[in-house]
């Protein structure tokens, strides 16, 4: 019988330590990828509900259909893509209709993170919550 010294051990354990890291990590961000239709459905944003549907060409549309003003305005003024997980694209804010580079972070089935800022540097930040 072989028997491996302490340091002969610790050497084996250490050489499979990447390859469990890396396949730890394609799982984690395979877990956490987000695509533009996982944001179907309605969605509260502060005092306004927004819909979030398939629209022509396999892309999604989202339409105020609820709240104190712009009601029926379209929020996603450019293609939501895909990109380290996140979605990225312009939306317009349904108060003020200004244009903002924003990112969505998808925080669970039910809520997504938003932040962005317009082209003079104004910045806002919120969250999206499913309506069930």
């Amino acid at each position: 019988m072989i028997r491996q010294t302490p340091s002969a051990r610790l050497r084996r354990d250490f050489a499979t330590l990447p390859a469990a890291v890396m396949l730890l990590t394609l799982c984690t961000f395979a877990a956490f990828a987000s695509e533009p239709k996982d944001m179907i459905g309605k969605w509260r944003w502060k005092q306004f509900m927004i819909e979030v549907s398939e629209c022509q060409g396999g892309n999604i549309c989202a339409k105020i259909v609820e709240g104190p003003k712009n009601v029926g305005m379209q929020v996603f003024a450019t293609n939501l893509t895909a990109k380290d997980g996140d979605l990225f694209g312009q939306v317009a804010h349904p108060e003020t209709k200004e244009i903002y580079n924003t990112r969505f972070r998808q925080d669970g089935a039910d809520k997504w993170q938003l932040d962005g800022c317009t082209a003079a540097r104004v910045c806002l930040s919120g969250e999206f919550a499913r309506i069930k």
